[in-house]
C-alpha cells in the first residue's frame, strides 16, 4: 500500500486549480496547505504536490521521458467516469484521445484521460464489469 505520493510542480497555482477540481469527485479531501504547497488525502493515502524552486524550473517535466508517466485513479462506475469527464470539460481542461472515449484503455477499461498544468498524463477509470 502507498503512504503518500509527492509531485513538484512547475505552477502551484494552477495546479491547484486542476487538482482542487478532480481529487473530491474521487473522495479525497484536502489534508495539508501551507506556502509551497498542498494535499489531499483519501483514507491512509495522500498526495503531495509542492512548487517547484525556481533553479529547478528549466529542465521541464515529460512524461516520456524517464520519470512517472501517468496516474490513474479507480473510479467506482462508468456513471462516475462521465461526470467526471464533464466536470473536467466544464472546467476547461481537455480529453486526451477524443477519438477513442471512453475507451481509449481498451475495450475493457472505461475511462478518461487527461493532463495537469505540467503535462502529467490523469486517468481516471473502471476495470473490467467495474459498473
Amino acid at each position: 500500500m502507498i503512504h503518500h505520493i509527492e509531485l513538484n510542480v512547475s505552477n502551484l497555482k494552477l495546479t491547484r486549480e486542476f487538482y482542487d477540481s478532480l481529487l473530491p469527485l474521487l473522495g479525497y479531501h484536502q489534508f495539508q496547505d501551507w506556502s509551497e504547497g498542498f494535499s489531499y488525502r483519501k483514507d491512509k493515502e495522500y498526495i503531495v504536490f509542492v512548487q517547484t524552486p525556481p533553479e529547478y524550473l528549466e529542465a521541464g517535466y515529460h512524461r516520456k521521458a524517464a520519470g512517472l508517466n501517468h496516474i490513474a485513479f479507480h473510479a467506482p462506475s462508468s456513471l462516475e467516469v462521465d461526470a467526471i469527464t464533464a466536470k473536467m470539460r466544464q472546467s476547461g481542461i481537455s480529453i486526451l484521445y477524443q477519438d477513442r472515449h471512453p475507451y481509449a484503455g481498451g475495450a475493457e477499461t472505461y475511462a478518461v484521460f487527461m493532463e495537469d498544468p505540467d503535462r502529467l498524463k490523469i486517468e481516471v477509470a473502471v476495470w473490467g464489469s467495474g459498473d
